[in-house]
């Protein structure tokens, strides 16, 4: 009967079978006394009753128990089954060993540059030690709760918003080595803690959101300006190839009307209505067109 537990006193329950056995013996044999067989065979029945109901401990894989012996600390039981002495012995503590997570927040926590920030956050941790989490500590549970609360707001009030907002894992480590040093000597490791929320308040939000706007707008503005100078510059690459062979920007004006007409939508298109200074001759526009009528003019004449 009975297991290991690393670091901890372990129990012996031999003296307690011991025990438990003297005991239904005794009642036995004060049953025994009347010298009817039933009376007897009750007795036994009820003896090893009350004497299993006192005495069985049953203990899943990840629990541990602490055993005292008329108040005094006897050792460490489990997993497994287990008797102890009935009345002599007290089982009052049972350890979980798995790892454990605990949830636990900070309100209205200043922090380094005076913003108070709400945080909550989990802490994951174990017990290593069983024996030094019972005799070290009174609840270690609520103890480890309470430490990691004020371990929280001691590194709140070290940090600034923005290193609290953009490093969470770096807030979360320092508060699990701050949590480790507190409870040291408890049998108890803290494993990691994680940052769930950090609110701030919403004027502040509304502040925030405003800055992160502007600088959008700014580095946005920045960014068209930039390719506006770039434009230009391509642009005025572009007219100096032109101004050398005028026929390579006519045939761009026409392939620029070919593509708006590719559109498939009603527009209206201005035709230039003079093109000699790159020397070549303008079929319409208002040039042609005030021929076209001259021409029309001279033929009505004629017909006079």
């Amino acid at each position: 009967m009975g297991g290991t537990t690393s670091g901890s006193k372990l129990y012996s329950g031999g003296l307690a079978a011991v025990i438990d056995i003297i005991i239904i013996a005794i009642i036995t044999a004060i049953a025994a006394s009347s010298g009817d067989p039933i009376t007897t065979a009750v007795g036994f029945f009820f003896g090893l009753i009350v004497v299993l109901a006192l005495s069985i401990r049953v203990l899943n894989e990840w629990n541990r128990m602490a055993v005292l012996r008329l108040g005094k600390y006897a050792g460490i039981i489990g997993p497994g089954f287990y008797l102890i002495m009935p009345v002599i012995e007290t089982t009052p503590v049972t350890i979980d060993t798995r790892v454990i997570s605990t949830a636990f927040s900070a309100e209205k926590t200043l922090t380094k540059d005076n913003v108070p920030v709400d945080v909550d956050a989990i802490l994951f941790w174990q017990v290593k030690n069983p024996e030094s989490a019972i005799l070290n500590v009174q609840s270690y549970y609520n103890s480890v709760l309470l430490a990691s609360q004020t371990a929280m707001r001691d590194i709140i009030g070290k940090s600034e918003l923005s290193m609290m907002l953009a490093g969470r894992d770096i807030i979360g480590k320092d508060i699990q080595d701050l949590i480790e040093e507190r409870i040291n000597g408890w049998g108890i490791d803290a494993i990691s803690v994680e940052i769930r929320d950090v609110t701030i308040p919403s004027d502040l939000q509304n502040a925030m959101a405003k800055v992160a706007t502007s600088d959008r707008e700014k580095q946005a503005r920045v960014i068209l300006a930039e390719s506006e100078s770039l434009a230009a510059d391509k642009m005025l690459e572009a007219a100096a190839k032109y101004k050398k062979d005028p026929y390579a920007m006519q045939l761009r004006s026409l392939n620029m009307m070919y593509e708006i007409s590719l559109t498939g939508k009603n527009l209206m298109v201005f035709v230039p209505t003079e093109s000699r200074g790159f020397s070549i001759p303008t079929p319409f526009g208002v040039a042609g067109l005030k021929e076209y009528l001259q021409d029309q003019q001279k033929q009505g004449r004629k017909s006079k």
